[in-house]
């Protein structure tokens, strides 16, 4: 069964395994559609016909699966929690493990199929013990594993990625060789499956405001704010403070939820709370291989470069990263993934920085 989710990325992934001679079950999951007031574009109707265009030209069978109700427990739930908790999940990283490869997976293989494809790029490869790895996307500027990072063994082994071996202008190249509608589609932009929606809009559908101060690093008053949710470690733009000086600019760099005030300073290596070289990592996830200790090569962001730790294991089975050189904004809720080279080892999510 393909996730045919109404971009140019799964339906190629189609028209390849078609190609490669499996029997193919094209798959859209409705996991999401426009609640009342809430502003921004949710494009479902429009992905759902552009799948279902798709499933037609390949000639194979075309099913909605409805998760409506699994995606609103598994990822809105878990989305909003976080942002009133104070920290910044991930929903993309947990949609593909509680999503595609979670509910999603669990009902093809319920009706039968033998794996679950997209369109990530990243590549799958199989052992000689039967253990499956999980590699980088041979396109280095459309790699996704960083998204794939809290994935388990069975998971992956239960995964196909064929987009993940080409270039992106190679798969648009087989959308059109196949005469797909979706090969000039742009690529869609959003929250996972919410659509192209401002996560400020959403979370002031979900979380009332609760206004503060906003103060610098000596505690004087800058400016209001109308909720910490709304304001992530690191942000340049949009919280308001305008800068005194050209070239300069206020970035926000900690919140004190018991006093609700969020504090901003300059953005500069030398502003205190805006780079840290130690960070705990939890809730851990490995796809083979656990690392436990020495050194580790991690990526703290999507689009972020490769970066070297020395691993320490700590109580309650978390890890302490010491950065080689120092990390800007990295962010409590956020996903770090753990490499080897270009193999993907697993992940887990930043806890305490500094």
């Amino acid at each position: 069964m393909v996730g045919l989710s109404g971009g140019v990325d799964s339906s190629a992934a189609a028209a390849l395994l078609v190609e490669q001679g499996h029997e193919v079950v094209g798959g859209y999951m409705k996991n999401w559609i426009n609640e009342e007031g809430l502003p921004g574009d949710c494009p479902w109707e429009r992905d759902l016909e552009d799948a279902h265009a798709v499933a037609k030209a390949l000639g194979i069978e075309f099913r909605v699966v409805e998760l409506i109700d699994q995606y609103r427990e598994r990822i809105v739930d878990y989305l909003l929690e976080g942002y009133r908790d104070g920290v910044t999940p991930n929903p993309d990283v947990m949609c593909n493990r509680e999503m595609k490869f979670g509910v999603f997976l669990d009902y093809a293989l319920e009706q039968g199929f033998e794996a679950v494809g997209t369109g990530h790029y990243a590549r799958r490869r199989m052992r000689k013990d039967g253990a499956a790895d999980l590699l980088r996307g041979a396109d280095p500027n459309k790699d996704q594993s960083y998204f794939l990072a809290m994935m388990t063994q069975y998971q992956v082994k239960n995964a196909l990625f064929p987009a993940g071996e080409m270039l992106k202008p190679e798969v648009r190249e087989v959308a059109r060789r196949f005469n797909l509608s979706t090969a000039e589609k742009k690529d869609s932009q959003g929250i996972c499956f919410i659509g192209n929606i401002k996560m400020s809009d959403f979370l002031r559908h979900h979380v009332p405001d609760s206004p503060g101060e906003i103060v610098d690093l000596d505690g004087k008053v800058m400016g209001r704010h109308d909720g910490l949710h709304l304001y992530t470690l690191g942000q340049r733009k949009g919280h308001g403070v305008a800068s005194p000086r050209a070239g300069m600019a206020y970035v926000v760099v900690g919140k004190n939820a018991e006093a609700n005030q969020l504090i901003v300073g300059w953005d500069e290596p030398s502003t205190s709370g805006l780079y840290a070289e130690k960070c705990t990592v939890g809730s851990l996830s490995w796809i083979n291989e656990a690392v436990t200790g020495g050194r580790a090569e991690v990526q703290p962001r999507y689009r972020a470069k490769s970066e070297a730790v020395e691993v320490t294991e700590i109580e309650g089975g978390k890890l302490e990263l010491t950065f080689t050189r120092a990390q800007r904004a990295l962010t409590p809720g956020q996903i770090c993934a753990f490499y080897e080279g270009g193999k993907l080892l697993g992940g887990g999510v930043f806890e305490k920085i500094g």
